[in-house]
């Protein structure tokens, strides 16, 4: 491998690690999104199987 100056060897590595921080934020965006919608996607079940309970007692009241 070719010789590489340290202040260039340097400058690569604190290109890699920025990144790597950028993948990571990215990352974590995802994750809190994906987070947020599970959330709502399970408060809408949730409020299905609610609304199917009472549909499903009325139906056994008559």
């Amino acid at each position: 491998m070719a010789e590489v100056s340290s202040p260039a060897a340097i400058d690569r590595i604190e290109r890699a690690i920025a990144r790597i921080d950028a993948a990571v934020a990215d990352r974590e965006r995802a994750q809190a999104a994906l987070a947020k919608r599970h959330g709502a996607l399970r408060a809408r079940i949730e409020a299905a199987i609610v609304a199917l309970d009472t549909v499903m007692a009325g139906e056994e009241a008559d």
